[in-house]
């Protein structure tokens, strides 16, 4: 008998005895399984456990008495209580892993995740920096102490390569190849790609490693390539308070995250002429539908234009 077979059996032996599973245990092990088997992030775990510990809160903790009416008077509940739809989606396809996932246990005798609708997400239009702006929030200070210096270069960064700010902190500075001006870069599904850059970053990057990295580094700074003011791997918080902080300095520009500059790098290249896959495999995508809402931003930007200018609109 094989792993999986004796992980079944085993679960049909608790549920013959009458013995009832132990809903922290059951949490654990479908954590465990997102971690080490789905290699999902940390903060798509903490998610997926916390709509399941929801749906068995529905439940009273009731594992094995999951079944299609239950997800659904769950979702429902969900639904009455004003969830955004984004968070419907989210929490549909959770309860479809966890019940796949006991099922495949034998803490379920079916998967009535599968009779369960695929609930979608509203695909809604990205606020995006127009080009003027962008250079606005680009221009170099006049200041060289090591702050501004790191702020200026991973600006730079994030609008030059469109990375997530999740991947822009994991950078290493062995991950930046100067020579042929790339970074390499560990996105979703610790999948690694190469991303390219122009010369105003590696510019940036230069002045950043030799002017500022190099006061703030502390025994305990690594190999990473942003640091924060104590010689620490830089973070996302710290991160978005620096786009925030730039972007406010910019008039007209909307208040945004780093997401913001990964949505107007996008745009950018499309309005540019570059080429939807080429986009899609620069940003990391895994499917072509989640980059084709950029040819979207670009065509709602071109109606604004021709509203605004044509006599005719």
């Amino acid at each position: 008998m094989g792993r999986s077979g004796a992980i079944r059996l085993a679960g049909w032996m608790v549920m013959r005895r009458g013995l009832s599973l132990d809903r922290e245990e059951v949490v654990a092990e479908f954590g465990r399984y997102l971690r080490l088997e789905r290699d999902l992030s940390p903060h798509t775990v903490r998610a997926y456990l916390t709509d399941v510990n929801s749906l068995l809160d529905h439940t009273n903790g009731d594992v094995e008495g999951l079944d299609i009416g239950v997800l659904r008077a769950w979702l429902a509940g969900q639904h009455a209580a004003g969830k955004a739809r984004a968070t419907l989606a989210r929490r549909t396809a959770c309860a479809r892993t966890f019940t796949a996932y006991c099922h495949r246990r034998g803490w379920l005798q079916s998967d009535p995740g599968l009779l369960l609708g695929s609930a979608k997400s509203p695909r809604t239009l990205p606020s995006v920096l127009d080009q003027r702006q962008a250079e606005a929030v680009l221009a170099a200070p006049s200041e060289g102490e090591p702050k501004e210096l790191r702020d200026q270069a991973l600006l730079e960064l994030l609008y030059a390569t469109g990375v997530r700010v999740s991947e822009l902190c994991a950078l290493d500075v062995d991950d930046v190849d100067r020579e042929r001006n790339v970074i390499r870069v560990m996105g979703k599904g610790r999948k690694e790609r190469s991303v390219p850059f122009g010369m105003p970053a590696l510019r940036a990057l230069d002045r950043w490693c030799i002017h500022g990295r190099s006061l703030w580094m502390r025994v305990g700074s690594g190999p990473a390539l942003f640091l924060g003011v104590r010689g620490g791997r830089i973070d996302a918080g710290t991160v978005r308070r620096v786009v925030h902080a730039r972007l406010a300095r910019v008039e007209g520009a909307p208040d945004m995250g780093p997401h913001g500059l990964r949505h107007s790098a996008a745009t950018h290249l499309l309005e540019g002429g570059a080429d939807l896959r080429s986009v899609q495999e620069l940003l990391g995508h895994a499917s072509l539908s989640t980059t084709q809402i950029y040819t979207h931003v670009s065509i709602e930007r071109l109606r604004a234009a021709y509203r605004q200018a044509h006599p005719r609109a």
